[in-house]
């Protein structure tokens, strides 16, 4: 043996050591997940066991390919993208159609003068329709599950969600050539080999439950085969012929009274009603003897008297009722000289209530200080007396009053009366040169 074992090269023995696929399935807790190359790893089992873990993403399919990723799709064509529903709902496509039509309906000095003046809003959709489509009708589109990845030809596979075990649509059962009642063509191996594992609880009719009416059992054109039987008749996989009635099941549920209803508040006992009946009796005995003794003892003194009624509200204070409006006195003035945007008349806002009362306007007055500004020279200041002193304030408060006098408005008033002469003036010799000139 060991000059045999000398004889083999380090390919046999690296092979001789390799595990087999069927112990690998052995180990694995999911052996669905063992590929072929698994064994080929330089940790086989580790490998299995994390493929086998919960959540674990697999490897694309695709590292195992000699081609590059998706060069099989060369050459096929790619569909269009699809708005979604609740944005198709609103119409861009029919008006994005439309104003596509026009634009090629265009001739080339059209499409210039679009481009070097282009017009907005050509496409403009009502805005309550977008809000709605995106915040009332909006849906989530259909997205991959954790470890769900892309392979080249995903979305040409079947979906077999929607698809049920035992159920066969019209469209199969016309690609099988089936007319209504017959059986389906793989009946007749599944009597002989038995239900599929996959399903152990799926109904099949003509192998573990009954046909349908109108079916016969048989091998001739429609017939439902033979149903597997044991020595005795039985059958095998289930009731077939429909002998056995569902037993209905029994729960035992506690007696409802119907006669009351949820909610409704419980009636009490007569023995209680006639024990409180006996109660209140007593009791009203007890009070009348004693208000009997309460009213031979008076509580108010003498020499007052209790009121018929008792007034516990606040009394309103009545507040005098203010007018609504007021008719202002109208007096008629004077424009002075002089004036700009003088009035004829005036309003007497607040008339005087009483005259004897000071007015504001002479507190006002009698508040103010007369100050004065005198000049004087340092020379006048060595030989100057109260009396002269006082004589140069009257001197300069007599100036003071003639000024106010004769300061008006009338020098500004002139002023812009030159001014909008002068602008007329300009004008009307603007027109006449105007007029003057000729084309």
């Amino acid at each position: 043996m060991k000059h045999k074992d000398k004889g083999m090269s380090n390919k046999k023995k690296k092979l001789a050591r390799r595990m087999k696929i069927a112990e690998l399935k052995q180990q694995c807790s999911k052996p669905d997940v063992v590929e072929v190359w698994d064994a080929t790893a330089a940790d086989p089992k580790l490998l299995v066991y994390l493929k086998a873990y919960r959540n674990t993403v697999p490897v694309p399919r695709h590292w195992c390919q000699k081609r590059k990723f998706l060069q099989g799709k060369r050459g096929i064509e790619k569909q269009p993208f699809q708005l979604p529903d609740f944005i198709a709902a609103t119409g861009i496509e029919k008006i994005r159609q439309a104003y596509i039509e026009k634009e090629d309906s265009k001739k080339l000095k059209q499409k210039q003068r679009e481009r070097m003046q282009p017009k907005m809003g050509k496409t403009d959709i009502d805005y309550q329709v977008l809000h709605d489509a995106f915040f009332k009708f909006q849906t989530k589109p259909k997205l991959t599950t954790h470890g769900d990845l892309y392979f080249e030809g995903k979305e040409f596979e079947v979906k077999l969600r929607e698809m049920k075990p035992g159920h066969l649509s019209q469209e199969l059962k016309d690609a099988l050539g089936m007319p209504e009642g017959a059986p389906p063509p793989w009946l007749i191996n599944m009597q002989r080999y038995g239900p599929p594992p996959s399903y152990p609880h799926l109904k099949i009719p003509g192998l573990n439950s009954p046909i349908p009416e109108g079916a016969s059992f048989g091998y001739h054109p429609g017939g439902w085969g033979k149903p597997p039987v044991d020595e005795v008749g039985r059958p095998v996989y289930g009731d077939v012929f429909g002998v056995r009635r569902p037993e209905p099941e029994i729960y035992e549920m506690e007696p409802v009274d119907r006669s009351k209803h949820w909610g409704d508040l419980e009636e009490e006992e007569e023995e209680e009603e006639e024990e409180e009946e006996e109660e209140e009796e007593l009791g009203q005995g007890e009070l009348e003897a004693g208000m009997a003794s309460v009213d031979s003892i008076s509580t108010t003194p003498t020499g007052v008297e209790t009121p018929d009624v008792i007034d516990l509200r606040k009394a309103q204070r009545k507040e005098p009722e203010k007018p609504l409006y007021q008719v202002l006195e109208e007096k008629e003035e004077r424009i002075a000289a002089g004036t700009l945007l003088g009035t004829s008349h005036t309003y007497v806002l607040n008339p005087p209530a009483d005259k004897s009362a000071p007015k504001k306007v002479d507190l006002l007055k009698s508040l103010k200080s007369d100050k004065v500004d005198v000049t004087l020279r340092p020379e006048e200041l060595e030989g100057l007396d109260e009396s002269a002193l006082a004589a140069k304030f009257e001197e300069a408060r007599e100036e003071e009053k003639l000024r106010l006098q004769h300061e008006d408005f009338s020098d500004m008033v002139a002023e812009d009366a030159k001014k909008k002469k002068r602008r007329m003036q300009e004008k009307e010799g603007k027109s006449k040169k105007q007029k003057e000139f000729k084309f």
